[in-house]
């Protein structure tokens, strides 16, 4: 499911976008963040991030390891500043912020280097400032995270390696638990998981085919789905009362760098 994301059409991409940012202004009360707080996002990508914490009133830093995006940030109104560097390898001093925040960026990384990329991350904290990660757990779905550019780990693995680095635990919570969509998504994979060729091409909004079986049965999985996702994110504030945190697809973790 997840490795299918960045083919999903765009009403999909927006209800996800939204579902996280209201997650984020949660994990935001939770780390106190004071107005004005110098805010850095590691792996900012297009500056979606950049842009919300400007606009609640933090001074919002960005940094990404590829240009091109940074390109598409500018191009896209983002006037904070903005700079290239490694999440492994911040081009920052040390203390220099008050908050920051990873959005699915170690994920990516391989695990040989996520301790690195964290411990920079806490490096550039002032003591007692904040950190706040949303990355891919493994909890209990063995098809998590299976993916040759995703990294996972489960949520006591996130917390003691950055406690590790010199941060404590404020709280952490399930994000994107989608209870309906994937179980329909998982009915969709084992209806046509005799034939994973025909999975990718019923998933992909790009596959161009012509057949007539791929055809009807990547329509009509679309059109369900127009369905069954508005009505998990509907349903997620209270699926995530109800729902053990480690069973969402991704966690987010509130740390405060020690004093």
């Amino acid at each position: 499911h997840l490795r299918y994301r960045r083919l999903a059409p765009l009403w999909f991409t927006q209800l996800i976008d939204n579902l996280q940012f209201r997650a984020l202004r949660h994990a935001l009360a939770l780390a106190a963040v004071p107005p004005g707080a110098r805010f850095l996002d590691v792996g900012c990508g297009t500056g979606r991030w950049v842009r919300r914490y400007g606009e609640l009133g933090f001074s919002a830093v960005g940094v990404d390891a590829t240009i091109g995006m940074l390109q598409i940030a500018r191009a896209h109104d983002t006037g904070a500043p903005l700079t290239t560097g490694l999440a492994q390898s911040l081009p920052f001093s040390d203390a220099a912020f008050d908050c920051l925040s990873d959005i699915t960026v170690v994920q990516h990384i391989p695990y040989e280097v996520q301790s690195k990329a964290l411990q920079e991350m806490v490096r550039v904290l002032k003591p007692g400032g904040r950190m706040i990660l949303m990355e891919v757990i493994c909890g209990k779905d063995p098809h998590i995270g299976k993916d040759s550019h995703v990294f996972p780990r489960e949520p006591g693995d996130w917390i003691s390696e950055v406690e590790r680095c010199g941060a404590s635990l404020i709280e952490w919570f399930g994000q994107e638990f989608l209870l309906a969509d994937h179980l329909f998504v998982r009915l969709a994979q084992t209806l046509f998981g005799r034939n994973g060729h025909l999975v990718k091409q019923v998933q992909s909004t790009s596959y161009h085919s012509s057949s007539r079986e791929s055809s009807v049965a990547h329509r009509v999985y679309w059109q369900l789905r127009r369905i069954t996702v508005p009505f998990s994110v509907w349903a997620e504030p209270a699926v995530a009362r109800i729902c053990p945190a480690y069973l969402a697809t991704h966690g987010i973790f509130v740390f405060r760098k020690a004093l």
